[in-house]
């Protein structure tokens, strides 16, 4: 590893040298320096232990024979319940009992005085390196749940602009917010950026509003054994876990005044404190921060800091809504039916016209959440979408879309599709022959006025392809691109609406 890759990689990594020797102390600060941001020193245990309490050491290079306690005898530091660091033990005798007793200890390497630097260096580069991979392995079990495929589906025009964004500002180290509202799917955002920027530490997701004001500082930056009641033993904050990575902070409106402060240092200094500690340690770590909040009148309102809006606001991305990018529906219903079919083990299945077109006349107000949800109950249950909705009796809740009606052709060509409802929905017919559209409807056209509701047109567009059909519904209905069953209970409906209309 070259000093240049090492100096990057080591950059929120902590040493702590203990001999008694000012020579040797001397020696190894100068050349682990050039690779730690933070490296101490100290001539004793006391000293050292004094040092530990104050600030969490990721390495601990360790002289055996030390004036009072040696370095085997400094317990604290192989405790069990609070050692978070890795130990390499120095001597100058070749004793084989002694390096037994040390590596039985918990040491991590043994070196033999004298040594040169790059045999100290070699040994030091092991420790760490286990030390990034532990780091790197604790960042993916913590988010191993959350894990799914950056790839974000669909064609509509805001969706392909965000993709085209996505990829432009994704190298960038600059801090990016992302603004939507619930379900739109922003911590997919923050992946594909991670993803797209080829940082080469993880993917560290935090949601500020899932923990604790009072535990969110130690989560981010870490805390020192007995910083606080209840701390027993050292612990890494994210932002280490996350060094030369990316640290997503959702719902960053969620987060107390107090903690925006110590957040926007963090940000300004690229340097962290963990809390009981009393030196900072640098860290390289790309934020991404998301709201469904309106920062900007959460700024105004006093509830988020001005400066700590636009330290984040330094690149944005807007994700729109699910109701405004409707074509991309039937793109995200196969998606997710594909992939919730293949987990849990169903044949995949295809929607017809009626069920997409039954999802695009619907707001979403819990956006592509929502709408994943609806795939998987669908599937459990056996039912199509439009089916379901109708079940559930949310038929209502469908808008209707805009289009201009009176130019909406019939399907069928045959002028006699008004005798057709005549014969099929007498009492329906009489009441549109009656109504002035019933006059302003021209059969011979094949067009439906203006002012006819889309129930209405439905329901003459249905009856005249089944007319067309000679009444075979089965026909019918794969003209329509409808399930028979959905056919047989439209007739239903109308039979039971006609019934009704005739006791009135």
């Amino acid at each position: 590893m070259s000093e240049n890759t090492a100096s990057l990689s080591w950059s929120a990594v902590s040493v702590l040298v203990v001999d008694d020797e000012p020579g040797m102390r001397a020696i190894l600060k100068k050349a682990l320096s050039k690779q730690f941001a933070q490296v101490d020193v100290a001539g004793s245990i006391e000293e050292a232990e004094a040092l530990r309490k104050r600030c969490h050491f990721d390495l601990l290079i360790v002289d055996i024979n030390l004036p009072g306690r040696s370095g085997i005898e400094w317990h604290e530091a192989f405790d069990p319940s609070s050692r978070r660091s890795d130990v390499i033990f120095m001597t100058g005798y070749a004793d084989l009992d002694t390096a037994i007793k040390a590596l039985r200890a918990g040491a991590s390497d043994f070196i033999l005085k004298p040594f040169n630097l790059d045999q100290m260096m070699q040994s030091v580069e092991r420790c760490i390196e286990r030390r990034l991979v532990e780091r790197q392995n604790f960042a993916l079990k913590r988010d191993v749940e959350r894990r799914f495929p950056v790839d974000i589906i669909g064609d509509a025009a805001s969706t392909l602009h965000m993709k085209q964004l996505i990829t432009r500002i994704a190298p960038s180290p600059a801090a990016v917010l992302v603004e939507g509202e619930s379900g739109t799917g922003k911590e997919l955002v923050a992946r594909a950026l991670h993803q797209l920027s080829k940082r080469s530490g993880p993917f560290v997701p935090l949601n500020c509003g899932a923990i604790a004001p009072d535990l969110l500082e130690s989560e981010l930056f870490g805390h020192v054994s007995g910083a606080f009641t209840g701390a027993k033993k050292g612990r890494e904050g994210l932002f280490r876990v996350a060094n030369n990575g990316t640290l997503f902070l959702d719902e960053i409106g969620e987060m107390p005044l107090a903690m925006q402060s110590s957040l926007l240092r963090a940000l300004e200094q690229k340097a962290i404190r963990p809390v009981g500690a009393e030196r900072e340690v640098q860290v390289d770590v790309r934020i991404v921060a998301a709201t469904n909040r309106n920062l900007k009148e959460e700024v105004e309102a006093g509830r988020f800091r001005r400066d700590l809006y636009y330290r984040l606001n330094v690149l944005t991305i807007d994700l729109p809504p699910l109701r405004d990018r409707l074509d991309d529906i039937p793109a995200l219903a196969h998606h997710f039916t594909q992939q919730l079919a293949r987990d849990m083990g169903l044949e995949p299945v295809s929607w017809t016209h009626e069920d997409i077109h039954a999802m695009q006349c619907y707001d979403w107000p819990g956006n592509i959440r929502e709408l994943r949800n609806l795939m998987e109950r669908c599937l459990l249950l056996g039912k199509p979408p439009a089916e379901h909705w109708h079940e559930l009796g949310m038929d209502g809740s469908l808008r209707q879309p805009s289009v201009d009606l009176s130019t909406v052709s019939l399907a069928s060509s045959e002028p006699e599709s008004l005798d057709a409802l005549l014969d099929d929905e007498p009492e329906h017919a009489e009441k549109i022959l009656s109504s002035d559209e019933g006059r302003s409807f021209d059969a011979g056209c094949g067009c439906y006025p203006s002012d006819w509701s889309l129930k209405d047109v439905e329901k003459a567009h249905i009856l005249q392809v089944v007319d067309a059909m000679q009444g075979n519904k089965s026909a019918a209905a794969r003209q329509l691109g409808v399930a028979r069953k959905t056919l047989e209970r439209k007739f239903k409906e109308w039979a039971e609406e006609s019934e009704t209309d005739y006791r009135d």
